[in-house]
């Protein structure tokens, strides 16, 4: 019977955590049909040259939803585990790498993290932090830049998980991101 108390005090603590989180809202219907992570990159790439959007290194120039400054961000893919996002979510999983991307231009901005989450994946890292900024230079305005890396980090494969950084590594200015392990191919 403990494992129900256990599943209880997890959920609460979960839900605890996730309080302040509002989701990312998506503009399309679910068909039914679930895509594999390939596939659903491929499926929002087609999408948006079918839209005739800028595609730069696959990562669409379409926005989905300004984001505030202050607004915390939780994305995980299916399948990974709660335990895991908490421990993320607490600064607890490290990184391995960062880039500070607060003053570049959306697109120079795209091209940074592209080539920063390949050279990642390349040597093999799996816990990255990625400082977006939070706009205070122009008050009252949208974060775009957050706005924009979430976006992107979602089209990147390979991503699973990414949330807001803990205050000592940026706030809401910065996020975790969490790769897929590559095993090595030898």
């Amino acid at each position: 019977m403990g494992d129900k108390s256990d599943y209880r005090s997890e959920l609460k603590a979960f839900r605890d955590a996730l309080r302040d989180v509002k989701p990312i809202p998506q503009n399309r219907a679910h068909t039914g049909k679930v895509r594999s992570n390939d596939e659903s990159v491929s499926y929002r790439r087609e999408k948006a040259q079918e839209a005739n959007e800028l595609i730069v290194d696959g990562l669409s120039s379409s926005l989905s939803k300004e984001m505030g400054a202050e607004e915390r961000v939780l994305f995980a893919m299916p399948g990974v585990q709660l335990k895991l996002l908490k421990r993320m979510q607490a600064g607890h999983l490290g990184w391995d790498a960062g880039v500070d991307l607060h003053g570049f231009t959306v697109d120079a901005a795209r091209e940074e993290l592209h080539s920063f989450v390949a050279e990642s994946k390349k040597r093999g890292l799996r816990g990255l932090l990625i400082v977006h900024g939070k706009a205070y230079t122009e008050p009252g305005r949208p974060a775009l830049l957050k706005s924009y890396v979430t976006d992107w980090l979602q089209q990147i494969d390979g991503v699973l998980a990414f949330c807001s950084a803990q205050p000592q590594d940026g706030g809401t200015g910065a996020l975790y991101v969490l790769l897929k392990r590559h095993r090595d191919e030898r």
